[in-house]
């Protein structure tokens, strides 16, 4: 019998009549097809990733099976952003399942020339494209994935209704084969196991055993068919990980058994095989219930702290961003995001939408035109009426972008990592130590022992401890105004021994100080020039003094030619009249020292006056302080002036380091200087003018107060009003590391005891099957309670 020929793109036998091209043998012409294209372009490293990686292609030609991505209304629905050059799409391809598939779907750019960008999410395998719509249609890139073999999964339906993860019905349909299986198997085996098995003839005992060989093959290859393939790639892909042990016990019993059948030495195991995939499959249907149970992805997104400004005839409230309701109409200052997709209702608006494109260029847009969630507001506060709901999940996508993914794992994370991988490798060597012993000590007991080993031994919960218990903490710190960009986070909140604090609008609240004016006195039609001016900037300063005039809020002022300076100040042309506000060297004023923050006002070029901003720390501050100081290094950092110093001081008495009057520039200096000396830095800042010195930083925490604004740069988001329980999230990140350390010495235990008995021959396949998912159920449940504990009483004890 000659040998099959494997295709050289798929790996699929090429039968009597393969395609030959370019001395490479083809199963069809759909993979020739694809080979050529790839080859075409030079994207030869696809094959150098992994041998045969590709995907099967039906045809390359598929005519009108795409056409309905023409109708613009089913275009709308897909289509997440869209402007005069660009369009991103999020596709769904099932087809995705290894390196190459990730690297070729990477480099669409390289095939396709209009594809601008494309970023591969490997667990939930979906592919974000940026796109020129212009110069590519949604149909045609849907096609160019389809003739690649990576064809998109579209459901209209799940689109309107969310996406949401179906059930496995496949897993209760095998579980249900399975039990059948293994519930027969043992009633044919029972002959066996009575008293007086020799009243039985022979030849009924060898059918009932030939039986149950015909019994278990389904159970083997249908119900176990996803262990099998998993441990078939381990050994193809040279990877190794718990399904190959699983993999190989489930083939040692079977070929055991079939050779004890068919020599008529014995009469297998076949029920131990069955019970065996019956009680694994049970397992992992009970793992799925409790980890669904327990998502908490879906869980801490709910937690996004942000609010948006919302606007009606009369006045301008302050809304939590998940109660954003189609039909509202909200106002977006400078340097905001714009949560959801709505239309513009201002004359014109300048967005730059970097964060969704990854290409920095303001783009102006008219009243009636659509804006979308991620843009950023450049200058004029404008009005936006929402169209669409917001979607938690794309605002979390835009902080977690590629541009700001973490390099380096946490030492804790690497140590896990590099155990997961060689654990089982050491338990594949204890499996044939065993089997060795046992076949010179007691022959009968070698397979047996060897499979209990293979099956008992678990580094489930090496894998499952870190996530769920970050994971739980992560939702439990969001529920408490603390929100986390990614689990790492924890640990490295932990490692932190340097405190780092940008003074203006983080040690600061502005909202509740004083505010007094001192000039030229004010006309009330001047008031609510300054306050629409005012109104279109974050600054904590500006939100002071806007607040300070809330009674001259008038909807119908328009603001023109909106400039803000850094550490400067704000301007704008307010009906015909330009008016600046901001310090005294851009306003053109004469000033002395003052214990109270300054803010100067200037119309038509005349200095009217200035509004003093009291000085009013944040609640909790001396607190906070007191903890501190004697265990960490404290650095305050401002790009104002000293005259918060005597109070600062008075506060941090000691083991405090003070530095005035930086720019941006120089705070990411000063945050880069401390690492270089080995500190771990914890900065806090409110993300305006640190956004840079946020990212140096080990942790980058953003302190959010009614702002719809934030950095991508910072690694959480800290609520306001929870300034005062930093230090006790500190520690509570500390007490999350430390459960799950005692978690791995539980599951270390559970392991040695476990193999302790499989060695000696004391624990059936069986039995391991039942114990392994137990373990791993019971390792999760002990890292959620404990957290659950351990962060509630912290927050209570702390006050919340």
């Amino acid at each position: 019998m000659s040998d099959k020929i494997k295709c050289f793109h798929c790996g699929d036998d090429c039968g009597k009549y393969p395609v030959f091209y370019d001395d490479k043998n083809f199963c069809c012409h759909g993979c020739k097809t694809v080979y050529d294209i790839l080859k075409g372009n030079k994207l030869y490293k696809y094959y150098e990733l992994e041998s045969t990686p590709g995907i099967k292609t039906e045809s390359i030609v598929q005519n009108e099976k795409f056409a309905y991505l023409d109708v613009e209304e089913i275009k709308k629905q897909l289509i997440e952003f869209q402007d005069d050059t660009y369009s991103k799409v999020s596709l769904n391809i099932p087809a995705i399942h290894c390196s190459s598939c990730i690297w070729l779907l990477e480099n669409l750019n390289r095939i396709q020339p209009a594809v601008i960008q494309s970023q591969v999410n490997f667990t939930t395998k979906e592919t974000v494209i940026l796109f020129e719509h212009q110069r590519i249609s949604l149909r045609q890139l849907v096609e160019l994935l389809d003739s690649l073999g990576y064809t998109p999964h579209i459901s209209l339906e799940s689109i309107s209704k969310g996406k949401s993860k179906p059930y496995n019905k496949m897993l209760l349909i095998k579980i249900g084969v399975a039990g059948f299986a293994f519930g027969n198997i043992m009633l044919f085996s029972m002959p066996y196991y009575i008293p007086g098995k020799e009243l039985i003839e022979e030849p009924f005992r060898n059918f009932f055993t030939w039986l149950n060989l015909v019994l278990s093959l389904p159970v083997l290859f249908f119900c176990g068919f996803d262990y099998l393939r998993a441990g078939l790639k381990n050994l193809y892909y040279r990877f190794i990980d718990i399904n190959l042990p699983i993999a190989i016990g489930m083939l040692a019993i079977f070929v055991q058994s079939v050779y004890e059948t068919i020599s008529q030495t014995g009469h297998g195991y076949y029920d131990s095989l069955s019970g065996l995939i019956f009680f694994l499959l049970i397992g992992k249907w009970y793992q799925d219930k409790t980890y669904r149970a327990l998502s908490f992805e879906r869980d801490y997104k709910s937690y996004f702290p942000a609010a948006v400004l919302k606007s009606d005839s009369s006045a301008e409230n302050y809304i939590p961003v998940e109660k954003l309701a189609i039909g509202d109409l909200i106002i977006i200052r400078n340097q905001e995001l714009i949560p959801a997709d709505g239309q513009l209702q201002s004359e014109n608006a300048m967005v730059d939408y970097s964060f969704v494109t990854g290409e920095s260029k303001p783009v102006l847009i008219s009243m009636g035109q659509q804006l979308f969630a991620g843009g950023k507001i450049i200058g004029n506060a404008v009005k936006v009426l929402i169209n669409k709901e917001v979607q938690q999940s794309r605002l979390t996508e835009l902080w977690n972008r590629e541009d700001y993914k973490y390099t380096d794992r946490p030492p804790f994370i690497r140590l896990i990592d590099k155990v997961s991988r060689h654990f089982t490798v050491i338990v594949l060597a204890i499996a044939v130590l065993t089997a060795v012993y046992w076949l010179f000590v007691n022959p009968s007991l070698a397979i047996r022992a060897a499979t209990a080993v293979l099956i008992v031994a678990c580094p489930c919960a090496l894998a499952l401890s870190i996530p769920f218990g970050f994971g739980n903490s992560m939702r439990l710190f969001g529920k408490a105004g603390f929100f986390l960009k990614k689990s790492e986070v924890i640990e490295k909140i932990h490692q932190c021994d340097t405190f780092v604090f940008d003074k203006t609008g983080t040690l600061t609240d502005t909202s509740e100080g004083e505010v007094v004016y001192e000039g030229d006195e004010l006309k009330d039609e001047e008031k609510k020039w300054i306050h629409a001016l005012v109104r279109s900037s974050v600054h904590p300063l500006s939100r002071a003094i806007a607040f300070y005039l809330k009674e001259y809020y008038h909807p119908d002022i328009q603001v023109d030619d909106f400039k803000e300076i850094i550490s400067s100040g704000i301007s704008g042309r307010v009906e015909t009249h330009k008016i600046l506000v901001g310090s005294a060297a851009f306003t053109g004023a004469e000033t002395s020292f003052s214990e109270n923050a300054e803010v100067w006002i200037s119309i038509d070029q005349q200095v009217k006056g200035k509004f003093r901003v009291g000085v009013k720390f944040r609640n909790g501050l001396k607190e906070l302080a007191a903890e501190l100081i004697p265990a960490f290094h404290i650095h305050i950092i401002s790009g104002d002036n000293e005259h918060e110093l005597p109070q600062l001081k008075k506060i941090f008495t000691e083991n405090t380091h003070f530095a005035f009057h930086l720019s941006p520039v120089q705070k990411l200096e000063y945050i880069r200087k401390l690492q270089s000396e080995g500190k771990k830095v914890l900065m806090v800042g409110d993300g305006l003018n640190d956004a840079g010195a946020l990212r140096e930083s080990h942790v980058g925490i953003s302190i959010a107060d009614k702002v719809f604004h934030f950095s991508p740069a910072c690694d959480a988001i800290l609520e306001g009003n929870q300034f005062n329980k930093l230090l006790h999230f500190k520690r509570l990140s500390s007490k999350t590391l430390a459960v799950i350390r005692y978690s791995l010495l539980i599951s270390f235990f559970y392991n040695m005891a476990g193999l302790y008995f499989a060695v000696r021959g004391m624990l059936s396949p069986v039995i391991a099957a039942v114990l392994m998912p137990a373990s791993s159920v019971t390792v999760v449940a002990f890292v959620v309670f404990m957290t659950n504990v351990i962060v509630k009483r912290g927050l209570e004890k702390s006050g919340k």
